[in-house]
């Protein structure tokens, strides 16, 4: 086990989640090539980086007063779809799952580019008129928890889209929802693969305690950083890691 490149990874991720989000795409990697197997690596990244979900929930808790019977109601696909997710990754196989890993990181790569272009859309269509279509977010927010518990990489921009599209009058307090929920996801995902066993309690804690102080570093120094150019250099870095494990697997 590689310790320097786990701490240097979970001190970045800390750090660029404060500033402008892809953590996952610095701590999963680092895990990978450290020698844990893609699996153990995944369900690893997902416990060191559940605790800087709660902070981001945090900020947004005067919004989920607001707002607590849409967020409870949104609480019960969120906390199935990431057991679910998890479960899933848990059964699928080695080889497999390795296999996809490069796809996921692309996928993830293109959702954090459109972050900002996404932002302004949602906001356009917080002048639109009135939707409701409860079942059908319910039934987006399973689906999107379910990716969330399997890799998660993006799960924050999924859910602003999906609640610009079939929610357009609450867009004001998406951003506090998204966050919680993010938060029901990522943790009951790390609760379950704390209780089985397949992630490195040592490891995560570790990288978590980088996250943590790479968060601080991030959240003091983010007026003097641009979130576009450290995006970009996120997705640069998640497209080589894809691409290299496209090559060599």
């Amino acid at each position: 086990m590689n310790y320097l490149l786990v701490l240097a990874a979970g001190f970045g991720a800390g750090f660029v989640n404060a500033v402008a989000g892809g953590g996952t795409l610095l701590t999963f990697p680092a895990l990978l090539y450290s020698g844990l197997s893609a699996v153990t690596a995944n369900a690893t990244s997902t416990v060191a980086i559940w605790p800087g979900s709660i902070t981001s929930s945090w900020a947004y808790r005067h919004q989920l007063r607001e707002h607590r019977q849409r967020s409870a109601w949104f609480a019960v696909p969120s906390l199935l779809g990431g057991l679910a997710g998890a479960y899933l990754l848990l059964h699928t196989g080695e080889k497999t799952f390795r296999a996809v890993v490069p796809y996921l990181i692309l996928m993830a790569c293109g959702l954090l580019m459109a972050n900002e272009p996404l932002g302004r859309w949602v906001a356009s269509r917080a002048s639109a008129h009135p939707k409701k279509h409860a079942v059908a977010l319910w039934l987006s927010q399973f689906a999107i928890a379910v990716y969330g518990g399997y890799f998660g990489a993006g799960i924050g921009i999924l859910m602003l889209a999906a609640m610009a599209i079939l929610l357009p009058e609450d867009l004001q307090a998406a951003n506090g929802i998204k966050n919680f929920l993010a938060v029901l996801i990522n943790g009951i995902a790390a609760l379950y693969f704390v209780c089985i066993g397949a992630a490195v309690l040592k490891t995560a804690v570790m990288m978590m305690g980088a996250a943590v102080a790479g968060g601080f570093v991030g959240a003091h120094t983010a007026q003097r950083l641009s979130p576009q150019w450290l995006r970009l250099a996120v997705v640069v870095f998640g497209m080589c890691i894809a691409v290299e494990l496209l090559i060599h697997g």
